[in-house]
């Protein structure tokens, strides 16, 4: 429950970046939003299984920034793939290296946010 309330930020950033196209008719935008949208949430799913490890609890904040970075690799390259293919979609005439860092923003983002709710939930030091 705490996940999904965690990822309202990035998953409303996601989606409005998602859903402001001037054509959604086209068959090839539908299914490159689709594929984003289930990358953003494997993603989000595999972040909050990091978060939820019995290994994580206790680590500082720089080592459970350095885990969650390192964590997910696969999901993380399929979220920024099909983000960049969705944008490049919708958006052709931007030049790819904006669409990229968009992209990369976006799973910036969902680690940062990971981070900060893992900051915010973890016990107190004794």
């Amino acid at each position: 429950m705490r996940m999904l309330t965690l990822g309202a930020a990035l998953v409303m950033m996601t989606s409005a970046a998602m859903t402001c196209s001037a054509k959604a008719d086209d068959d090839n935008a539908k299914g490159a939003q689709k594929l984003a949208m289930q990358g953003r949430d494997d993603y989000w799913h595999c972040l909050a299984r990091e978060y939820s490890r019995d290994s994580n609890q206790g680590l500082s904040e720089q080592e459970f920034g350095r885990s969650v970075a390192g964590a997910c690799p696969s999901e993380r390259q399929y979220y920024r793939v099909a983000l960049l293919d969705y944008l490049t979609t919708q958006y052709p005439n931007i030049d790819s290296g904006a669409h990229l860092a968009t992209a990369n923003r976006a799973v910036e983002s969902a680690q940062k946010d990971i981070v900060t709710a893992y900051l915010k939930h973890r016990p107190p030091q004794k």
